[in-house]
């Protein structure tokens, strides 16, 4: 019996249940389940001694009843017609509404994470109840580091790396190309969550990128660790399976490019894509003309069709038959195809099916690796309700701006192009959205900006500590230097390297050296982020601490990011329907 297909609808609680003992029957019986239920009590539920469960309005009154009685945590109850709780809707006795429970499972299950729904769109089903079978599903790495921290934190930004790798596992895929292919970092998005949850970014990075791998630390099976040499000027997708790298040392070279800290990774193969786009009935694509790939074995004519399966992987993999037949035109149709999945996803035939959300999350799942620090299915599920706070037209998708490389005559790598890719870097550095997005965002910035205004100390009253905990070498000395003899800071101090590494530029200071805050915040071109103000006065000669991370280029560079995106940079809204060119 089909897990999802045992929830049914007890109309004397106005919940969904999970009935466990396979004896059928019809929902609209009064449910007799020792199963799990759906954790939303606010109403308790009386249990009679027989096990018989009853709402408030049908349970004895204490005392009046023949048998003990014991109180268990009941469901939350609809609301009727009137927006009262806990009351029946006018119509038949014994029946409600049905307009509540369809509006509050959409509500509840409602995830939109742009490239985070792709796989984790359905396990708030495995949140209530069957999540311990997902855990079986589930394949993880230890990837030592941010990997194995808790989830996330509520209070900052979220990064998740996904990584689909051109591994050749799963029934039928040992035909496409290097059947012994030990899997490269051939599709990677790098997806970044404000920290105020109203925008995401979802930053595509090309698998032909030349870039520097950094050596990374490995966690063996034997437990012991094994340090992987870096490498310079390969492509980005040797950033896994060669040598021997795992995923971590793929985010610790997405983290060098970007400057951004990668908090965890989901990896999946051909198979997930097979998988979870039959396991949600199809995606809907659109081409702008037939397409017909030897390559890939795509033959479609042109107009819009619901791909699954085989096709659905041959449509992502299609390279020779979109724009300039290369690489980054791949890496649009791929936006596309994701950015129509989390549009199916959010439909309301597949919110209101519990047996194709359970499909989906069972197939999420035993497609997905992931690291330790995410690696239940209760703590996906958490996850995912907190991407879920991002409305999916304040998700925006974007590749890496790249040029050809100079340094072929016949361009096939890409290289980065700093002009556009610097200021993009910094906007998600700075926690600055691709799109417009609600008041709450501008007012958290509006919050943080405050703090930069107001009268500044002269520059001879400035006093900092200086840290380095960033990427640049000798950083905490070249800013004392730059301070003390192009800015008149004398008293600046250089200590060194800072306790650990920091992914952003900080400044803490008492409340009583604001205005020496507020003129140092102008001398380097802070944002308001940075300032991280303290709740008591420093007492005597105190230094401000002044923490240089990996957003920090150098003395005298703002590390302030723009307001708006650089121009001609490529976008796409997942809210909106493209058709593939």
């Amino acid at each position: 019996m089909d897990p999802a297909d045992q929830w049914v609808l007890n109309p004397h609680t106005g919940d969904y249940e999970l009935r466990l003992n396979h004896s059928g029957g019809d929902s609209d019986a009064p449910s007799r389940t020792s199963g799990a239920r759906v954790p939303h009590s606010r109403e308790p539920v009386r249990e009679d001694s027989g096990g018989r469960r009853g709402d408030r309005r049908n349970t004895p009154r204490e005392g009046q009843g023949s048998g003990p009685s014991r109180e268990v945590p009941g469901q939350r109850s609809r609301r009727s017609a009137n927006g009262a709780r806990g009351q029946e809707s006018s119509g038949p006795a014994g029946r409600r509404s049905r307009k509540a429970p369809k509006a509050r499972r959409k509500k509840a299950l409602l995830w939109t994470g742009g490239t985070m729904a792709f796989v984790l769109v359905g396990l708030s089903v495995g949140g209530y109840a069957l999540y311990q079978h997902f855990n079986g599903n589930l394949n993880t790495v230890d990837v030592g580091g941010a990997g194995n921290k808790n989830v996330f934190d509520t209070d900052a930004p979220i990064n998740i790396l996904i990584i689909g790798t051109d591994k050749r596992t799963g029934k039928g895929n040992e035909g496409y190309g290097d059947k012994n292919s030990v899997g490269h970092a051939d599709t990677n998005i790098l997806f970044h969550v404000s920290e105020d949850r109203t925008n995401a970014t979802a930053l595509s990075i090309p698998r032909d990128l030349i870039t520097d791998i950094p050596a990374c630390r490995t966690k063996q099976p034997d437990g012991s660790e094994k340090v992987i040499p870096g490498t310079r000027n390969v492509r980005f997708n040797q950033s896994l399976g060669q040598e021997g790298r795992n995923a971590g040392c793929t985010m610790e070279t997405v983290e060098k490019i970007t400057g951004l800290k990668v908090d965890h990774f989901m990896m999946v193969d051909f198979n997930a894509v097979k998988e979870l786009s039959t396991a949600v009935g199809g995606v809907e694509i659109c081409l702008a003309k037939p397409v017909k790939d030897p390559d890939s074995h795509l033959d479609l004519p042109a107009g819009e069709h619901r791909i699954q399966g085989e096709e659905a992987l041959a449509f992502v993999r299609t390279r020779h038959s979109f724009g300039n037949h290369g690489d980054l035109d791949r890496i649009k149709v791929q936006q596309q195809f994701i950015a129509s999945m989390i549009r199916q996803m959010q439909s309301d035939e597949t919110l209101t099916s519990l047996p194709k959300l359970y499909k989906l999350a069972d197939a999420a799942t035993k497609a997905l690796t992931v690291d330790t620090g995410i690696g239940t299915g209760k703590k996906l599920a958490s996850l995912a309700q907190e991407l879920g706070k991002v409305n999916t037209k304040n998700i925006t998708f974007t590749t890496v701006p790249v040029k050809d490389n100079p340094a072929e005559k016949t361009p096939v790598t890409v290289v980065l192009n700093p002009p556009k890719s610097d200021p993009l870097f910094a906007m998600m550095r700075d926690d600055t959205s691709l799109t417009e997005v609600k008041s709450k965002k501008k007012a958290a910035k509006s919050k943080q900006d405050a703090l930069l205004k107001g009268p500044k100390a002269a520059s001879g009253d400035v006093r900092v500590d200086v840290y380095n905990g960033g990427k640049v070498p000798g950083a905490a000395q070249a800013t004392v230097t730059w301070l003390q003899n192009e800015q008149g800071v004398l008293k600046s101090t250089n200590k060194a390297n800072a306790p650990a590494k920091a992914a952003k530029t900080t400044l803490e200071y008492a409340p009583n050296q604001a205005d020496q805050a507020r003129a140092l915040a102008a001398m380097m071109g802070l944002p308001g982020s940075a300032m991280k103000k303290g709740t008591t006065d420093a007492e005597g000669l105190q230094a401000m601490v002044l923490t240089l991370g990996d957003d920090f280029k150098g003395a005298g560079t703002p590390i302030t990011g723009p307001a708006k995106v650089p121009t001609d940079i490529q976008q796409a809204n997942a809210d909106k329907a493209e058709c593939a060119k």
